[in-house]
């Protein structure tokens, strides 16, 4: 399975992460999209590790759990890679190719790219059109993952009754949802002018791994991956309260912390999300030509903290503002509106995945 599959039927947006396994449907009704199915399920203990599945069944289990409690009548889905065993360029090659030629000279090109053999990686490539720097070259963008870590993942969807139709880049995911937030916010035309929001900074901060990636003309221009996120917290709560890891996770989601929690424990949280992401953005900018960026969008689950957006744009003199993709679409009857604006944030690539129904 390519990595640029299209999407020939709807499909299932499902995120499979260190800490949740997500899964989200979209329709359309009228000329916007509606939120058809969405649930979650934990991701069992030792079964996920650095982006990698390493117990398929428990997986799978789990998924069919989310996939239950969405209510969801799909059987194809979208899933994504993350992290390491990622590995994305753009290469230039002579536009005069024929196709054949083509897929030859990048296949050529990417082993120069890849630390793997080329038997051990799915590889997969899209033309993106002509070189901006030489109008007789063709920019092409390649995806290449290990094949061991899509199998895990085609593996657990089997395992729970779906077929894997799309496996995506978490990065283009990404792309593809705040494409949709900027479109329906400024509007095509506007967008397509270069108007207001060309520049996007996302921080997704998950439970392990905090991911900054900026985004110009809806193409993704920087990446970068820091260990840093929300079990940090609830490792502090652990150690605080003395709690085990399982009750400090669920009174962080749930609350019933004592007073002393916003002080002594949340805020020098929030403050520690403010310096990585100040940190973030310095290495942006010196990576960079470009000195600004127009919005930061905060993503993961640590991203619904209350204050935190305004925390950081007072600090990093940067507007910010919470992700939420869904703020302009409508709920099917089944789906919790208050629950699914409450996990918002951690839904950014689920989102984006769900999206790929409408290639």
């Amino acid at each position: 399975m390519g990595l640029f599959s299209k999407a020939t039927v709807p499909v299932m947006g499902i995120d499979i992460s260190g800490s949740l396994i997500k899964v989200l449907e979209l329709g359309v009704r009228g000329d916007a999209f509606r939120v058809e199915a969405y649930g979650s399920a934990p991701m069992p203990q030792d079964s996920y590790s650095e982006s990698n599945i390493t117990n398929t069944e428990a997986v799978g289990e789990a998924i069919s759990k989310a996939v239950r409690k969405s209510g969801s009548r799909l059987k194809h889905v979208a899933v994504a890679v993350s992290g390491a065993p990622v590995i994305t360029r753009i290469l230039q090659v002579p536009a005069t190719l024929s196709e054949q030629d083509l897929e030859a000279m990048v296949e050529q090109q990417a082993d120069q790219h890849i630390p793997f053999p080329l038997e051990e990686v799915a590889l997969d490539f899209e033309v993106q059109g002509p070189s901006a720097n030489d109008p007789e070259q063709l920019d092409v963008l390649i995806a290449a993952s290990r094949l061991d870590n899509l199998e895990s993942r085609e593996e657990a969807l089997e395992f729970a009754g779906l077929i894997p139709k799309i496996i995506d880049v978490e990065s283009f995911a990404l792309e593809n949802v705040v494409a949709m937030m900027m479109e329906e916010e400024y509007g095509e035309a506007e967008l397509e002018q270069g108007g207001e929001g060309q520049v996007v900074a996302i921080a997704d901060i998950g439970s392990a791994v905090t991911v900054f990636s900026v985004l110009q003309n809806m193409n993704t221009v920087y990446s970068r991956e820091e260990a840093f996120g929300g079990s940090q917290l609830t490792e502090r709560i652990q150690q605080t309260f003395g709690l085990s890891y399982e009750e400090a996770d669920m009174a962080k989601r749930d609350g019933g912390l004592p007073e002393n929690y916003a002080g002594d424990v949340l805020e020098p949280f929030m403050h520690a999300i403010s310096q990585q992401l100040s940190r973030a953005l310095q290495f942006f900018y010196s990576s960079s030509n470009i000195t600004s960026v127009d919005y930061l969008l905060l993503a993961g689950g640590s991203a619904a903290i209350p204050g935190l957006s305004e925390l950081v744009e007072s600090q990093l003199s940067v507007p910010a503002a919470m992700a939420n993709p869904f703020a302009r679409m409508s709920t099917a009857s089944r789906v919790s509106a208050q629950q699914l604006q409450n996990d918002a944030p951690a839904l950014m690539v689920c989102c984006g995945l769900a999206l790929r129904s409408f290639d």
